[in-house]
């Protein structure tokens, strides 16, 4: 109807998400489910009042600066906001708001299947059946490191890092963790906290990263924190792929100072890293994190939570800028 706000969905969305949509506002939707490209995205918004993108839109300072007068919320579909340029958006009095609480578990669960994974050497035991070549076994076979009991590291303890915990602690591990502020004793349960990433390090059988990416965690694990771990640690990254440095993530799965890694982020998406995937101590996924039915309808659900906020006059609940 003419009256209603009209929104841009700048990808594929759920089927009920599109339905609320279409019944609350006039939305327009990219049918071919393809990423824009900066023209692409800034011509798009042109004749719209909001915009739900995805991690995968940019909006740059160049592109919030193109926006029309008329478009007063970026309602991002996602917990990360590393894709928009928050300074400029306040700047331009465009408001912006994200997903956060629903996908905690969905994202929780990656981060335990990449653990196990790596740890079992799950990847080169997949390939070895399916291509038919397991063909002999002894006690000395297919050897992996067992997680219970061990310890757990975790860098960003928010609500996706005690989640993890929190299943982690169902296998019996130790949680030490590292974070902005530490948390009231009532959160972390025992966690133990580490006032530094480099003091956390040492403390980790297994290092599970729940950080945002922000230009101070950038390469957050470079080769010279990589080397801090114990030997034979595992790597998780269920966050974001610019917090590990993959050239030096890749030389310490070649020479040793890693058991593993289980990945689901990658500095380049979609694709990933073909140096990693060359590795067999590598558990890879395509950034499915949230990617389930019940969380990326409550994720879209959120979103338009917060169009519904601000298009009644109302502070939306998820502001970030």
């Amino acid at each position: 109807m003419p009256d209603r706000p009209t929104v841009l969905v700048t990808r594929r969305l759920t089927d009920a998400v599109h339905a609320r949509l279409e019944r609350d506002y006039n939305p327009v939707f990219n049918l071919d489910d393809r990423v824009f490209d900066r023209d692409e995205l800034m011509a798009n918004c042109q004749s719209v009042d909001a915009v739900i993108p995805c991690h995968s839109e940019h909006f740059s300072a160049d592109v919030i600066a193109a926006l029309p007068e008329r478009l007063k919320v970026i309602a991002n579909h996602s917990v990360g906001v590393d894709h928009v340029d928050l300074a400029a958006a306040k700047k331009k009095g465009v408001i912006v708001t994200n997903t956060p609480d629903v996908l905690s578990d969905a994202t929780a669960e990656i981060a335990m299947l990449c653990m196990l994974s790596a740890a079992r050497r799950a990847s080169e035991g997949d390939r070895m059946v399916r291509e038919g070549r397991w063909d002999f076994w002894s006690p000395a076979f297919m050897v992996g490191v067992q997680t219970t009991g061990k310890r757990m590291g975790i860098i960003g303890m928010g609500r996706v890092g005690q989640v993890t915990a929190k299943r982690a602690r169902g296998f019996g591990m130790e949680i030490h963790y590292s974070n902005r502020r530490r948390l009231p004793p009532e959160t972390e349960q025992g966690a133990i906290f580490h006032e530094t990433v480099e003091d956390l390090l040492p403390h980790c059988d297994v290092l599970s990263l729940h950080c945002p990416s922000t230009p101070e965690t950038k390469s957050l694990m470079n080769a010279e924190r990589l080397a801090m771990l114990p030997k034979d640690a595992i790597l998780v990254n269920t966050a974001r792929g610019p917090l590990v440095d993959e050239d030096a993530l890749i030389d310490a799965l070649r020479n040793g100072g890693l058991f593993a890694a289980g990945l689901d982020v990658f500095c380049d998406e979609p694709g990933g890293n073909p140096e990693l995937s060359k590795l067999d101590n590598v558990f890879m996924l395509p950034h499915i994190g949230s990617a389930t039915k019940d969380t990326r309808d409550a994720m879209g659900f959120r979103a338009i939570d917060n169009l519904d906020a601000v298009f009644s006059g109302r502070e939306p609940g998820d502001r970030v800028a």
